[in-house]
């Protein structure tokens, strides 16, 4: 099979889509193509790895007449320089506001010399941003402009055609999200030392009966974080618990403030926003995501892979990964009895415990694994390239 020039235009965040995207070059490198990323700065999943991936920068111009540096000129014209100078076949922009605009700029200024165009859709830039007033005319022109569209749920492609108005007549194919099995997968051995030492400068030691609790997310409204302390707030009045709650954002005061007034301080750690997070994860016995809504779940998906059980709302595309009774428990969107009520259920019993923790890595391991993903991107952009 031929090389393929890839090039990948993504935000250099923590969240769901620069995650994937830094994964999907640094898979797609080691699959032996040629792959471009194109951000602010390296993703922070790309920033230190030794894969052969080739960063790009986009430098922002500044003058005063402009109320805003002009970020999504600034894509277009870098992925028109780095297509030029290394003949790129594929160009695949995660999260289209703006980078489906600055993609289908770039292709128009390139003309016969261009690429293939892929957008990812990961969610808001569909659900909430993308679809705003302001410019919900030009993202939906732009996506329905890009030669291939994916997403990564059925949940997401069915609010594409509603919400974003996409014609039926324009194919867009569902490619889940991924988890690298082998960096997230289950300890040996659940270590509560591992845990310990975050509390309190590891001054109060876990108990043989306390269960962790792992939530992770940037701590916007959407994520529901007060949620998942109202319903640790009921577990732990029933059983020893403690929570974790990795990340940062908006919300985190207003978290902090409801920890003080439940009087939770000594059982909830706030640890910040983390890039790896894998050693903590697999040695908790329980995560939860109590979101208003999720296009996927990576975070989800990430605890499943490290044999955690998840409890997590049912809405959105959090069916398709967690599934309920099986791998961790669904509940409706701000029913904070019933999320403690599956927490419970599943800490309080160790076979239960035990048997979602077994299924969560083997449905994780067989549906969601990262070598069978990067195939069928492959698969996916050869078609795009009229390759058989």
């Amino acid at each position: 099979m031929t090389q393929l020039r890839i090039g990948i235009v993504c935000f250099a965040s923590p969240g769901g889509s620069g995650v994937i995207a830094a994964e999907l070059a640094k898979g797609m490198a080691r699959r032996g193509h040629r792959v471009h990323l194109i951000a602010r700065r390296p993703p922070p999943r790309v920033a230190f790895d030794a894969t052969p991936v080739f960063f790009h920068s986009v430098s922002l111009a500044s003058y005063p007449v402009l109320e805003q540096s002009p970020y999504a000129l600034a894509v277009a014209s870098k992925i028109i320089e780095v297509a030029q100078e290394h003949r790129l076949d594929i160009v695949h922009a995660h999260y289209a506001v703006p980078h489906a605009t600055s993609m289908y700029l770039a292709q128009q200024a390139m003309g016969e010399r261009s690429f293939r165009s892929v957008t990812t859709l990961h969610g808001t830039d569909v659900t909430r941003v993308g679809v705003e007033a302001s410019i919900q005319r030009i993202n939906r022109f732009s996506v329905e402009s890009s030669d291939g569209i994916t997403v990564p749920s059925q949940f997401l492609k069915r609010v594409a055609r509603e919400d974003l108005g996409l014609p039926e007549t324009k194919g867009i194919e569902v490619l889940t999200n991924f988890v690298d099995t082998d960096h997230f997968r289950p300890a040996k051995s659940r270590r509560r030392e591992v845990l310990a030492r975050l509390f309190n400068g590891g001054s109060t030691p876990i108990g043989p009966d306390e269960r962790v609790l792992v939530h992770v997310s940037n701590f916007r409204p959407v994520k529901r974080v007060g949620d998942a302390v109202q319903a640790f707030h009921r577990i732990q009045q029933r059983r020893p618990a403690r929570l974790l709650l990795v990340g940062d954002g908006p919300e985190r005061g207003e978290v902090a403030a409801m920890v003080r007034a439940l009087d939770l301080s000594r059982q909830v750690c706030f640890l910040g926003a983390m890039v790896e997070f894998s050693e903590l994860i697999r040695h908790a016995d329980l995560f939860m995501l109590p979101s208003e809504t999720e296009s996927f779940g990576l975070a989800a998906l990430e605890a499943l892979a490290s044999g955690v059980p998840v409890v997590a709302s049912d809405v959105g595309g959090l069916p398709e990964v967690v599934k309920n009774g099986v791998t961790g428990r669904l509940t409706p969107v701000g029913d904070i009895e019933a999320m403690a009520d599956a927490a419970v259920e599943l800490l309080a019993d160790e076979t239960t415990h035990r048997r979602t923790a077994q299924a969560a890595r083997a449905d994780a391991v067989d549906r969601f694994a990262l070598p069978a993903a990067l195939e069928r991107y492959e698969a996916y952009y050869r078609r795009l390239l009229g390759e058989r």
